[in-house]
């Protein structure tokens, strides 16, 4: 396996612990992260949407999803930034968290 791609897991690991505060899901399988790159020099860009503008989490998530990827031992810098397009829909959700939010 590649630097990047332990690094890239890494990353996945770590937001697998964030979770949006109004549901029980962590964001990875809720479907908000749409991109993590890892650029030279183990710089992390994440693009990621929330569910929805107004979502009481707007402005905290992108902030933890920052904080907690640059505490990853090996990451230099993280870029993260939040997208509306395509718009989040209960689609991008993983099977997992379909079955937790009793959607299957």
């Amino acid at each position: 396996m590649m630097e990047t791609d332990v690094l890239k897991q890494k990353v996945v690991d770590c937001l697998q612990t964030i979770f949006d505060p109004e549901i029980p899901v962590n964001i990875y399988e809720m479907g908000l992260i749409y991109e993590i790159e890892i650029l030279p020099i183990s710089n992390v860009q994440i693009v990621m949407t929330l569910t929805a503008p107004n979502c009481p989490a707007a402005q905290s998530l992108p902030l933890e999803v920052d904080q907690k990827v640059r505490a990853i031992e090996g990451v230099n810098d993280v870029h993260v930034s939040v997208t509306w397009t395509p718009a989040w829909d209960k689609s991008m959700m993983s099977e997992a968290a379909q079955l937790e939010l009793g959607m299957l």
